[in-house]
């Protein structure tokens, strides 16, 4: 079962441990980072999305310009834009990339933040807004006639576009811990993305997702994990890193301290980590709890086998895509290359050829 990793990149170096060095723009920094993601054999990066960040598709193409392989997962809120008009801004992209674009559709879970671009809809809205503009998206991308649309949301009389994907359409990653999330991500996700909790709580959405897949007669999609790796040459470096890592934490500049998540998967992270600071193999929560589970912020500690073998225990689960992200973005990617993703390429290519000796 082949596996796929995610990296971020972003316009500027820094982190919840570490304060920003460059101009928030630095475009040399992030052709750099890029780069650095490419040469270690990531297949994709994540650019995120708030109300403060450059635009994701301007940073995409920039990127792309800077290497040949490496694939761009835009995130991508609906809502703000027209989904005609972002059909086409996705296309364009795609065809200037030569077919490297992915879309990670957040709905948004944070009500504070969706109202600085102007979004005042409760949440459970939001998702059905999503389910209106994804399925205006999908016929915008395959339709070569023009067509019409009143909904809920969106109205528009004979659109059609000129550009649309170089394969006929872009995947689409999906983010969402609530039910709202799970059955409205199911009808449209190709991959359906969840922070990194404990085992126990990871295999109970991949159930939650694949019966809402099954209650609308689709098949489910692929799975997706999101940790921030802290390796060390040992465990007691991995873990003396790791602690001097959480001492530098402070709460997201964007989302701010003192307030409360409200998206389902924040609240799953703080409350796995209100249970203990270490899970299973090599998971450690007190990252997520130090920064307020604004994202992606839960660790996995220890050396390279330790953490190669804890992602590989999500493997078993029916994970197949691994967004990892260090604390020190550009000197981790580097070395995750080096150290950890050849490990679990390696392992799973054993196990499955060794599978394949059975079958065979």
């Amino acid at each position: 079962m082949p596996v796929e990793f995610i990296g971020l990149i972003a316009t500027q170096d820094g982190s919840e441990s570490s304060p920003a060095t460059l101009a928030f723009v630095d475009p040399g920094y992030a052709a750099r980072i890029a780069r650095a993601h490419e040469d270690s054999g990531f297949d994709q990066v994540l650019i995120g999305y708030s109300s403060a960040c450059p635009d994701g598709a301007q940073l995409a193409a920039y990127a792309a310009a800077h290497t040949s392989t490496l694939s761009f997962l835009v995130a991508h809120r609906p809502g703000f834009v027209a989904p005609t008009l972002a059909a086409r801004t996705f296309a364009t992209l795609d065809h200037f990339t030569g077919g490297r674009v992915t879309i990670n559709v957040i709905t948004g879970g944070h009500d504070v933040e969706q109202r600085r671009d102007g979004d005042y809809l409760a949440k459970d809205d939001r998702y059905a807004r999503t389910d209106e503009y994804l399925g205006i998206l999908r016929r915008a991308w395959s339709s070569s006639e023009p067509f019409s649309h009143e909904g809920r949301y969106y109205r528009f009389e004979d659109f059609v576009s000129q550009v649309r994907p170089v394969g006929g359409t872009i995947p689409r990653y999906f983010s969402g811990s609530s039910p709202a999330a799970y059955a409205t991500g199911v009808k449209h996700a190709d991959a359906y993305m969840f922070w990194g909790e404990p085992l126990a709580q990871t295999a109970e959405q991949i159930a939650a997702v694949r019966a809402a897949a099954g209650a609308v007669g689709r098949p489910a999609p692929r799975f997706s994990v999101s940790f921030r790796p802290i390796l060390g040459a040992t465990e007691e470096l991995a873990w003396e890193r790791a602690h001097a890592i959480l001492g530098r934490i402070g709460p997201s500049r964007f989302f701010g301290a003192g307030t409360a998540p409200a998206n389902a998967g924040s609240q799953r992270l703080l409350a796995a980590a209100a249970t203990g600071d270490r899970h299973d193999r090599a998971l450690w929560t007190a990252t997520a709890k130090a920064s307020g589970a604004a994202g992606n912020s839960t660790a996995l500690v220890g050396t390279p086998d330790t953490v190669a073998r804890a992602l590989l225990d999500y493997h078993d689960l029916g994970v197949t895509t691994f967004l990892i992200r260090g604390y020190d973005p550009l000197d981790d990617a580097i070395d995750y290359g080096r150290d950890l993703i050849p490990a679990v390429r390696a392992e799973i290519a054993r196990r499955d050829a060794a599978a394949f000796a059975v079958a065979a």
